[in-house]
């Protein structure tokens, strides 16, 4: 299976978008130029979270983009999706890992050093590392960690690190120079009226 590339990481979120649904966010992401799409909603019923699954399968493998569900193995299983990205309080790393497919990608949230090094160990795919910077995107993402603790984390792991938290075109170069291997965005894209030109402009800092 061929490395993951991390590089624009687009978190959906249809609150915090103005009308657009997950499959629509998600397309004009890729437009712009995202490598991962993740779908995330903490709200919805599950039904309509598996039909926006199912159709975000279709624009993410036509694209030659990275699928990640939020939380939700089961239904990222049920849509085939690439993979699953889990919090501290979700679904353990270590039974999503016996139930997944071969090279299904498992992230993991860490806040802590220590998370970070016990998601490595546990065989997690990449840490989503946050919130990196004050973000407003999710009411449970805790204090801001620092860019140092970016830097001792990517100092101390071998998988990749996906910086996330108060991350936008002002502040996107500075994560990506810290050594982080990709940025997740939510409101920076998602939030803003042209989202393939939000994401189009943090792809080209990202890409230099």
């Amino acid at each position: 299976m061929a490395q993951t590339k991390y590089g624009l990481y687009v978190i959906t979120d249809e609150q915090l978008s103005k009308g657009l649904t997950h499959p629509e966010i998600a397309r004009r992401a890729i437009a712009g130029g995202a490598d991962v799409i993740q779908l995330r909603d903490k709200t919805c019923d599950c039904a309509y979270l598996r039909r926006c699954a199912a159709e975000i399968r279709d624009i993410t493998k036509n694209a030659g983009v990275t699928f990640i569900v939020n939380d939700r193995l089961d239904i990222a299983l049920q849509a085939s999706a690439d993979g699953v990205h889990l919090g501290q309080e979700d679904t353990p790393l270590k039974f999503a890992r016996r139930v997944a497919p071969p090279g299904f990608i498992i992230g993991v949230s860490a806040g802590t050093l220590d998370e970070a090094l016990a998601a490595e160990r546990d065989g997690a795919d990449y840490i989503g590392l946050g919130p990196v910077f004050p973000t407003a995107s999710k009411c449970d993402a805790g204090a801001a960690c620092g860019m140092g603790l970016l830097r001792e984390v990517k100092a101390r792991v071998s998988i990749p690190v996906v910086a996330i938290g108060g991350i936008g075109p002002q502040n996107a170069a500075e994560v990506i120079a810290a050594g982080a291997d990709g940025i997740a965005v939510i409101s920076a894209v998602v939030s803003q009226d042209d989202i393939a030109g939000a994401a189009r402009a943090l792809k080209q800092i990202i890409t230099g």
